[in-house]
């Protein structure tokens, strides 16, 4: 029982790590389904709005993940 604990608070933990990712992700995945309820977008053009979506918002996590954890181009050594 301790081990499905374990597995569960980490997953938990995974999604709340990184608020913004999460919150963005399930931004995208809300508009994909108003384009497609709201309009007359077939689901096809649907999921690809979400697919693109998606890796946009990853594309921008990464890059502001990786800029957060380069060292300092202050110019002192």
């Amino acid at each position: 029982m301790n081990i499905l604990k374990d597995v569960f608070m980490e997953l938990f933990s995974m999604f709340v790590a990184d608020a913004r990712l999460t919150a963005t992700i399930l931004a995208m995945v809300a508009l994909a389904a108003v384009l497609i309820d709201a309009t007359s977008l077939p689901p096809l053009a649907g999921g690809l709005v979400l697919l693109l979506g998606c890796i946009a918002v990853l594309f921008l996590s990464v890059r502001r993940e990786a800029k957060r954890r380069a060292p300092s181009q202050s110019g002192s050594f």
